[in-house]
């Protein structure tokens, strides 16, 4: 799997956010601002809903987090796993 989300970091994204099952998180490539990646060039975004073609996923707790086909691009290049930290969600990225 390209990219991992422990059930704890699961946890504080639907807490934080006011998830319910069914609800979907697109994880999207920005150029400017947002959450650091090692990728030189892009940052990382979050928002609520789906939107376009999904294309990587993992299902928690009835929770839909994605990635689309036109951003799944960046998970050949890093593996990304987000863990809890000591108060919120920390993005860990590996090149492959």
């Amino acid at each position: 799997m390209s990219f991992q989300i422990t059930d704890e970091a699961a946890k504080w994204y639907i807490d934080e956010m006011g998830l319910v099952e069914g609800d979907y998180v697109q994880f999207f490539l920005k150029i400017y601002g947002g959450i650091q990646t090692d990728h030189p060039n892009y940052f990382l975004g979050l928002s609520v809903g789906q939107d376009g073609e999904i294309g990587e996923k993992l299902v928690i707790d009835g929770i839909t987090f994605y990635f689309t086909e036109k951003d799944v691009w960046f998970l050949n290049e890093y593996d990304m796993k987000v863990v809890m930290g000591k108060d919120e969600v920390e993005y860990q990225f590996t090149e492959k």
